[in-house]
């Protein structure tokens, strides 16, 4: 069903792609068509918030840019504040006043996990400053529950979508060229 909701959209693309880890890969899930509309993130937001007690979460935090829509969705369902990291000289810290208070429960929201990376920094930036962070979540898991964010992790839905490193991408090889559609230069 979520699979067609992003078809739908036109939030599945299919080609050639180099995600934001630097990966290639024949699908794109471009989240920000699927949430364009605030209903839509609001319901991917309470599906994901019902599968987590709201007393045990102090704080929703998502890595900038991908996790920002969905973050505040869940923030809102679950009835807590909102918070995110984002890239200051290639690294993740917390940025714009933002604090986190000793022992501060995070949750940590993506839309997209592929390898994990993103949130794996964002965790580092927020455990930096003392906060613990309980665990972690997205609309979609494209690694098929094989990335390891260092936390317990859960996700809408799993995909088993091939991914290549550059220099053995049969997509490459085969002379397609690769569109870089995620917010990471």
């Amino acid at each position: 069903m979520l699979l067609e909701f992003f078809k739908e959209k036109g939030a599945l693309l299919e080609g050639h792609f180099v995600l934001s880890s630097g990966l290639h890969s024949p699908m794109y899930l471009q989240c920000a068509l699927a949430l364009q509309h605030p209903a839509d993130a609001a319901r991917f937001g309470a599906d994901i918030a019902a599968q987590f007690d709201s007393e045990a979460i102090d704080t929703i935090a998502s890595p900038a840019i991908g996790g920002l829509v969905i973050g505040f969705a869940v923030a809102q369902a679950l009835g807590v504040r909102f918070i995110w990291t984002e890239r200051q000289d290639g690294v993740m810290t917390l940025r714009r006043g933002f604090t986190v208070g000793e022992g501060e429960r995070i949750l940590v929201i993506e839309d997209v996990i592929t390898t994990g990376g993103s949130t794996r920094e964002c965790i580092a930036a927020l455990e930096t400053h003392g906060a613990q962070v309980v665990g972690a979540a997205s609309i979609v898991d494209r690694s098929n529950s094989t990335a390891d964010v260092g936390v317990p992790r859960i996700s809408l839905v799993s995909l088993d979508v091939r991914t290549y490193v550059g220099e053995s991408c049969p997509l490459c090889a085969r002379g397609d060229e690769a569109v870089k559609p995620g917010s990471r230069k």
